[in-house]
């Protein structure tokens, strides 16, 4: 944010930032557009970058970081980390480094699975970087100390999903191998740990049954973010209709064509920001 103090009024008027290494986050945008019709929204898609689910703990806190910055620099009164890799690795980094308001995915998801869960046994499919920062026992065990994590880390499946691939035998064998791990040990409540994941949600549900709750923390997500705007008093008010808008780092016509079914509202135009501009505003 500038150093000129700023009013709520001046804060009510700018967009909420929100950021992903690709078009999984739009499903939390979605979510978002529909709570709050009257917010405008700025989303920044990684892509050049993508996965994150592979990179290690540094690499994410280097890559959250200079986006943060891009979008601070650009002008929002919220930025929503729309990255459960970058959520698990960077979130503490951020919200120390950055003025602007910063949530995360990981709690809102994991209060939803506590608050749902019959017999205490919840289990998280996620990336490989998620799993093994531990962000979601540590967040399950902060509001259920005797709670049951089972984790499964998806090498692979937020590739399938990136591609567009939803429903092909490829990718039915992987969720398959993916999901038989956690229907042995029985879990009543399963987090989708990526934004991936909701697309491919019929299929999840199939394979580990329908005595098992998913959890979509993009409906969560959006609750929070709403309540943070209210408490913070920069909430837009008014009937009118928000604006979205989109930048990436990768191939733009893709993000754009794959990007419109994620979201399920069209996107218009899409502007390319290159990782030069990137790092260097991040000096």
């Amino acid at each position: 944010m500038p150093d000129n103090p700023q009013t709520n009024a001046d804060l009510s008027a700018l967009p909420i930032g929100m950021f992903d290494s690709g078009v999984g986050g739009l499903t939390v945008l979605h979510e978002c557009l529909v709570t709050m019709p009257q917010e405008d929204f700025v989303y920044f898609a990684d892509t050049a970058r993508f996965p994150y689910g592979e990179k290690t703990a540094a690499e994410l806190e280097l890559f959250a970081g200079q986006i943060a910055a891009f979008l601070e620099r650009t002008g929002v009164k919220l930025i929503v980390a729309a990255c459960y890799s970058a959520t698990s690795a960077a979130l503490p980094m951020l919200q120390e480094r950055f003025s602007t308001p910063i949530v995360g995915v990981v709690m809102p998801g994991a209060r939803a699975a506590v608050q749902s869960s019959r017999y205490r046994r919840i289990g998280v499919m996620a990336t490989e970087a998620t799993v093994a920062s531990g962000a979601y026992v540590r967040a399950i065990h902060s509001l259920d100390s005797g709670a049951e994590v089972i984790q499964e880390a998806c090498p692979g499946l937020v590739t399938f999903i990136q591609d567009g691939d939803i429903a092909s035998q490829e990718l039915t064998d992987a969720v398959r191998g993916f999901t038989a791990p956690l229907k042995e040990r029985r879990p009543d409540v399963v987090i989708m740990g990526c934004t991936h994941y909701p697309l491919v949600a019929p299929m999840l549900q199939r394979h580990l049954g329908r005595d098992v709750s998913l959890v979509n923390p993009a409906v969560e997500i959006a609750r929070e973010v709403e309540e943070t705007l209210a408490r913070q008093g920069v909430s837009r008010d008014g009937e009118r209709e928000g604006t979205y808008s989109f930048c990436s780092t990768g191939d733009v016509e893709s993000f754009r064509t794959v990007g419109a079914r994620f979201l399920q509202m069209p996107i218009a135009a899409v502007r390319h920001v290159s990782l030069a501009e990137l790092e260097a505003g991040d000096e």
